[in-house]
């Protein structure tokens, strides 16, 4: 694995494949950590505390820390995003800290050297309210795909899933209430989307594989380029403490025991394959290395980002 500089940063290189880190929000998501994740012992938070906190969790209220980011990568020549955030300007009525954000994250995207037209592929891994969220923007009073020339990649078991004309009853609730509409039919109707279901290869260096539980179309990507190898899972988990204890999930999972189990496949294969995994979700340094410990895994060495060094609360 190679850094661009000597020191932390918001990009890495693995192979023939750089990839930066595009910040939307990092901090409170109004949740404690116990309820987030019933199923983690508290032992686990309290033994792991020295780096757990404060990225992960505020030590004072125990309420958990999150980052909302893309993860921009560039191979064999195309601008690739994986997941798109919250999005500004979205009605969440029944996810309130994620509802009106008006963010500079198309600002960041430009730092990184890239505008909404030079984006070719967008990968949903889910349809979580905070994962297509920018697929759109708003036009006056419509929403429009916010990367006009992208073709978006979704798993067509979590896009019938979340499509509300198929009436199914999730375990978030309303919490994802309006997202389908206005972030995922739009795109749909404007003709750039592509459901895929077995798998799909995006380039020789990258693939995206099921990764059912935390919903039904739930999806990794495989990084495979000359010797470096890394995983971006999404939602598979939330929090380095799951590397700890694999079978705690969070409260959120649509299949418990499904969830379970993939996580640790994808880890199982990560520490056999000295491979990063890239959690849609970290704070700190964004992605580990990890090793199997007991009947777990612990974290070997963490990635070179850099930490997000404030909170972006005032995105509201």
């Amino acid at each position: 694995m190679r850094t661009d500089t000597s020191s932390l940063s918001d990009q890495i290189t693995l192979g023939d494949v750089t990839i930066t880190r595009v910040w939307e929000y990092y901090g409170p998501v109004g949740i404690t950590a116990e309820t987030f994740f019933p199923e983690c012992s508290p032992r686990t938070w309290e033994e792991h505390s020295s780096w757990l906190e404060p990225h992960f969790v505020d030590p004072g209220t125990r309420v958990v820390n999150s980052a909302i980011q893309t993860w921009l990568l560039r191979s064999e020549g195309k601008n690739i995003l994986i997941d798109t955030g919250v999005g500004n300007h979205k009605e969440r009525p029944y996810s309130p800290v994620w509802s009106r954000l008006d963010t500079d994250f198309l600002g960041n995207l430009a730092r990184a050297g890239v505008r909404p037209e030079d984006v070719d592929i967008v990968v949903n891994t889910h349809l979580h309210v905070d994962h297509v969220g920018w697929n759109t923007r708003l036009d006056g009073r419509a929403w429009v795909p916010a990367f006009p020339n992208a073709t978006y990649l979704v798993h067509k078991a979590d896009f019938d899933f979340w499509n509300p004309d198929n009436g199914h009853k999730p375990r978030l609730g309303r919490g994802n209430q309006n997202v389908f509409e206005d972030s995922v039919a739009p795109v749909h109707a404007a003709g750039l989307t592509r459901l895929w279901e077995d798998a799909y290869t995006i380039d020789a260096g990258l693939r995206l594989e099921p990764a059912p539980g935390h919903t039904p179309g739930s999806s990794v990507v495989v990084l495979e380029s000359g010797a470096d190898r890394a995983v971006f899972v999404g939602d598979m988990l939330h929090t380095p403490a799951q590397f700890v204890e694999p079978d705690a999930n969070s409260c959120f999972c649509e299949d418990p025991a499904g969830a379970r189990a993939t996580r640790r496949r994808v880890l199982g294969r990560a520490a056999d394959e000295n491979a990063l995994v890239i959690p849609a979700h970290l704070g700190g340094h964004g992605a580990a290395e990890v090793i199997r410990e007991g009947s777990g895994f612990a974290v070997k060495s963490w990635a070179p980002f850099a930490p997000h060094t404030e909170t972006s609360e005032d995105a509201r």
